[in-house]
Order: structure tokens, then C-alpha cells, then sequence
């Protein structure tokens, strides 16, 4: 069976389980890495909970608890559909940049808690040098983050133009 642009609807299907697989294996929850890979391989990038739960044969609970934790996550957005109360639920190109972007708030935030433990702790313990080195990797990161997101911005540019959706 095929699709409107003439794809393969069972290795569609394949991919999305297969690509999902990967992202639970990488930490993700199996329901939200469902919907995320479903998603991103929807040509429109937006699907509704209908469409979602036909797809992957799954309950509109589980397509709405999926959703939560991918908009939590910064990965994927609501909308609504014009001339509806439905919502459709959209991933975005730049979906990545915006989940390491989420991520760096919480490196921001652990970098705050652990200025505190050295200093609780004593910069000249073993607990506060162990902290302290924590910390310094953990600014590193922050800096290298920003340093390639920003390369990611210029390479994506030249690649594919404007600022997508």
C-alpha cells in the first residue's frame, strides 16, 4: 500500500519504529519517541491526535501523554487547525537546536547549584575540588554549546537558506 507521494506505507512505517527505537535506546520514552519519529517523517511535519493514533495505532491517552512530554521537551508544538477546535502538533526543522537549547538552560541551572556545593563545601576539600571540577566542565560545555549552535545556524543557512519552520 502507498501513500499520496507514492511511498511504501509499511517502510514508513518500519522507519518510524526503527528510528524510535533508536531514540529510546538513547533515553527517550517509547511513547513520546513514537510520535516525535511519526512526526518527522510526516511530510507536513504536523499531524493531529487522530491522525497520530491511526498511524501508530495507539489511544488518544497515549498520543496526549506522548505530546505533553515532547512539548515539555521543546521538541514538537500545538496549533490549531484553522476553522477547528482540533490541535495539530507540529515538529519544526530546527527541533534540535531548540531541544540542546532546552538543555543548556539545565546545564545554566546545575552550574548555579554547584557554585553553591563549592562553596558549601569548601573549595579546598576533596568534595569542593571534586565540585569545582564538575563545574569547570560543565561551564565548558555551556561555552562549546554555544559556540556550535551558532555554527549550526551559519552552516544551516548555507545548506538550506532562510530560517525554516
Amino acid at each position: 500500500m502507498t501513500d499520496e507521494a507514492g511511498r511504501d506505507q509499511e517502510a514508513v512505517s518500519k522507519f518510524v519504529e526503527s528510528f524510535a527505537a533508536q531514540l529510546v535506546e538513547a533515553g527517550m520514552q517509547r511513547m513520546p519517541a513514537r510520535i516525535f519519529a511519526a512526526l518527522l517523517s510526516s511530510d507536513e511535519g504536523a499531524m493531529t491526535s487522530a491522525e497520530l493514533g491511526e498511524q501508530l495505532r495507539i489511544s488518544p491517552a497515549a498520543v496526549s501523554g506522548g505530546v505533553r512530554y515532547l512539548a515539555q521537551q521543546h521538541m514538537v508544538s500545538r496549533e490549531r487547525e484553522p476553522g477547528s477546535r482540533r490541535e495539530r502538533y507540529r515538529v519544526h526543522s530546527n527541533q534540535w537546536y531548540e531541544a540542546l537549547t532546552n538543555r543548556e538552560a539545565v546545564i545554566k541551572r546545575w552550574e548555579g547549584a554547584l557554585r553553591e556545593g563549592v562553596g558549601s563545601l569548601g573549595a579546598d576539600t576533596p568534595a569542593g575540588r571534586r565540585m569545582a571540577e564538575t563545574l569547570a566542565f560543565f561551564e565548558f560545555v555551556d561555552d562549546e554549546i554555544a559556540a556550535m549552535m551558532e555554527r549550526w545556524r551559519v552552516h544551516r543557512e548555507e545548506l538550506f537558506g532562510g530560517s525554516g519552520s
